[in-house]
Order: C-alpha cells, then sequence, then structure tokens
C-alpha cells in the first residue's frame, strides 16, 4: 500500500514537511546566464549602431514589444537598453509619443582624407565660427616638432567652433607653417574647409594624415562651447596631415560632440606573411 504522503518530506524528529513549491515552466527564450546589465548593454549596442545607420528615418522606433520580437530578446531586457541609450542622449522617450531619436549622427570616415563641410555635404550647412586666427612667432616646442620646422619658428594658430545647421558640433583647432597660414587667413575661414585651402595657398594636393581618436570626457570650456553637459563623451582626434610631397602642413586637434557623430573606415585585411 503506498504512503498516504508520498511527496510529503519528512523532517527530522519525524514531523511531515509540506510539499515545495510547484515548478513552473519558464520559456527557454527568456532564459539566459548571461547577466541583465550585460544583455541591455549588448541590445544598446544593436541599437546604436541600427539608429546612426539610418534604420529609423522617421526618428521614431518601435515600441518595445516589436523591438523585442524584432531582437529576439524580452520587453525587460528592451526596456534597460532603451534606457542606456536615453542616459547617453541619443533617444527620448515620453508616454503618448513613444521613442524618439533626439539627433541624427553623422558618419565621418577616418579612410578618407576630407574636410568635415565636404563629408557632411547633403546633411546640412557648416558654419565657422573663427574664435582664433593669429601668427604666432614663438610657437609651443611640440608643434614646431612636429611640423618639422626649427623651434621657435612662426606658425598659424586657427581655432574654429563648427556648426551644423546651428547647433555645435567641434571646436577645431590647427598650427600650421607661417608660410602657408598666411594664405589661409587670406581665405574665406568661416565658409570653407581649411584643408581646401591648403591645397590652394600651396599649389600642392594634399596627401596623407597620421589619425588618433581619444574617447574624453569635456571640460568646463570645450562644454560650454560646444553646448553639451561638463563631463560628457567626446571625441578627441589628433591628426598631422601632410601634403602630396611629405611635408607636414597642418597639426590638428579637434574636439567633436559623440552624440552627434559616428567615425567609421572600411579595413582591409593584408595577406598574411607565409613561411617559406
Amino acid at each position: 500500500m503506498g504512503d498516504m504522503n508520498e511527496g510529503v518530506g519528512r523532517a527530522s524528529g519525524g514531523r511531515l514537511r509540506p510539499p515545495g513549491p510547484t515548478t513552473r515552466r519558464i520559456p527557454a527564450e527568456w532564459v539566459s546566464s548571461r547577466p541583465r546589465a550585460e544583455r541591455a548593454r549588448q541590445l544598446a549596442d544593436v541599437l546604436r549602431q541600427r539608429i546612426t545607420a539610418g534604420a529609423f528615418p522617421c526618428g521614431v522606433l518601435p515600441d518595445e514589444r516589436l523591438l523585442g520580437t524584432q531582437l529576439g530578446a524580452s520587453r525587460n531586457a528592451v526596456r534597460e537598453a532603451l534606457g542606456l541609450l536615453r542616459d547617453e542622449g541619443l533617444i527620448t522617450r515620453r508616454r503618448g509619443v513613444g521613442t524618439t531619436v533626439t539627433t541624427s549622427k553623422y558618419g565621418h570616415g577616418l579612410d578618407r582624407l576630407a574636410g568635415l563641410a565636404e563629408t557632411l555635404n547633403g546633411h546640412g550647412t557648416v558654419t565657422n565660427e573663427v574664435r582664433v586666427a593669429e601668427v604666432v612667432t614663438d610657437p609651443p616646442p611640440a608643434i614646431t616638432e612636429r611640423l618639422e620646422l626649427p623651434a621657435g619658428t612662426a606658425v598659424l594658430h586657427l581655432e574654429r567652433l563648427r556648426r551644423l545647421d546651428g547647433r555645435p558640433l567641434s571646436l577645431d583647432t590647427s598650427h600650421l607653417p607661417a608660410e602657408v597660414g598666411r594664405g589661409v587667413l587670406r581665405g574665406d575661414l568661416t565658409g570653407r574647409d581649411v584643408f581646401a585651402l591648403i591645397e590652394e595657398t600651396t599649389g600642392c594636393l594634399l596627401g596623407r594624415a597620421e589619425v588618433t581618436v581619444h574617447a574624453v570626457t569635456a571640460d568646463p570650456d570645450t562644454a560650454a562651447l560646444l553646448e553639451i553637459p561638463v563631463g560628457a563623451a567626446v571625441f578627441a582626434i589628433e591628426r598631422l596631415t601632410r601634403l602630396s610631397d611629405g611635408r607636414p602642413v597642418d597639426v590638428e586637434s579637434l574636439r567633436i560632440r559623440a552624440d552627434r557623430m559616428a567615425l567609421h573606415t572600411t579595413l582591409h585585411r593584408e595577406r598574411p606573411f607565409l613561411a617559406g
């Protein structure tokens, strides 16, 4: 005869122990061994890439349920990912309106030597506020060294606040040899790229540039000029541009709003070396 209390355990001392809770089946797609924060971060990466690529041309994202279906994720994970993008300032979320892209990100290719106005042609009007334009007779040694000039050689110091459709996009600082810079000063610094002015002044095409990109936070002065919060993410680009004959002609330091610009390039893998 079977035990009347089958399925009911016995605690020490012979006392009956109540049965455990009934096991509930959870759909496999709702379960992940990865921490929830990690899943949210990865979903945010996917959504950020789609926003940058222009996947939502009207600027409005689908609701959480539809995004979850498209991305194979739970609604809670999607909600957390959208929260991360909202904290970045990339999107806004309002009841009755939904999730909208705050501002479009524009692509700036790193595999082509081009000025900002040239890069953003067709995306809006680029204007330049000239903040500094002066020939410096005693520049920092680090500048003359990079320009391969004798110490104490005069250079042009140029700083411009660049706007796209009236909104700040970047703060650009350049140092050029004075013999080139004086010709650049005669050009239209408010409406044209420095690269084009350099080529006109020298009669020589630009050849190549050495570029380093850093991720930094905005200091108070940069934040005020770019109209972003202090500590916001900024791309810091250091670039040394050379003429086609190899002469260094422009040492630049650029601070670009990371919420308005995405840097991209196309990389090619070289044929691997095979030992003979």
